[in-house]
């Protein structure tokens, strides 16, 4: 039986919830977006977002309750109101971890997610070429980034067209093997995505090591299944003219 006492307790309760949600609330930080690139570093959009890598990237690896495949937005070792010197990664990928904390702090922020990220690229631009291969490779390191790789499209701007570091027992980066497969494809193995890296003829790529092929794609996936749909077609016309002919030898 609810009494006037007990229900005056739950509505001292659930003011107290709804006051402890409004503190939370304004103590929350959610950091703000970042600066919106120059015209110069274009090729992040090209090489990540109109190429469709970072969705194709996604879906591969799959996951996405626990799996974070993002970037552009800032990333730090705590929250902080302090904007100064924090990166925002080009793309960005972290596993078992709480993509909606993501979310809700507009950020990848270590203190949150209970480890940092396991996966960082960052593609050349002439305003960001020396930073990629200077400052940010060291912060990425002090922040135990597990590998950290560059992507240049022309090699002119990080000195060489495609790198990336491994984070060793001592806390220090090793450069991770960069090997030229062929002519015009350069191809290095990234033991955090269980992928190939591959800078080819100018154009960033995902290259799975166990079958050799680039993972799927939309395209891709619309010509494997017009195989089999062409596939399908060839077995009913093989079908129905055998069951033509059957049909006239028992005629005969």
């Amino acid at each position: 039986m609810t009494t006037a006492k007990t229900k005056k307790a739950q509505t001292n309760n659930a003011n107290g919830d709804a006051v402890a949600a409004m503190q939370r609330a304004e103590t929350f930080f959610k950091f703000p977006d970042p600066p919106e690139k120059t015209p110069d570093e274009t090729a992040t959009f090209d090489h990540l977002t109109a190429t469709g890598n970072v969705r194709y990237l996604s879906i591969h690896l799959g996951n996405p309750g626990t799996t974070l495949v993002a970037g552009e937005r800032f990333f730090a070792l705590a929250p902080t109101r302090d904007m100064t010197g924090l990166r925002y990664p080009d793309l960005l990928v972290a596993f078992d971890v709480d993509p909606v904390a993501y979310k809700e702090r507009n950020a990848y922020v270590i203190s949150d997610q209970g480890k940092p990220p396991d996966f960082i690229l960052e593609i050349a631009s002439p305003s960001t070429g020396r930073i990629d291969t200077g400052a940010k490779r060291a912060d990425y390191e002090s922040l135990g980034v597990l590998e950290y790789w560059r992507f240049d499209e022309t090699g002119r701007y990080h000195g060489t067209r495609l790198a990336g570091d491994r984070l060793q027992d001592d806390g220090s980066y090793e450069p991770i093997s960069i090997g030229e497969i062929e002519d015009g494809v350069l191809e290095g193995y990234s033991a955090a995505l269980n992928l190939n890296l591959r800078w080819e003829i100018g154009q960033l790529r995902w290259h799975d090591p166990e079958t050799r092929q680039h993972i799927a794609t939309f395209e891709s996936e619309r010509e494997r299944a017009d195989r089999e749909w062409e596939a399908r077609l060839r077995e009913q016309a093989r079908a129905e003219a055998l069951e033509a002919e059957l049909r006239q030898l028992r005629g005969q």
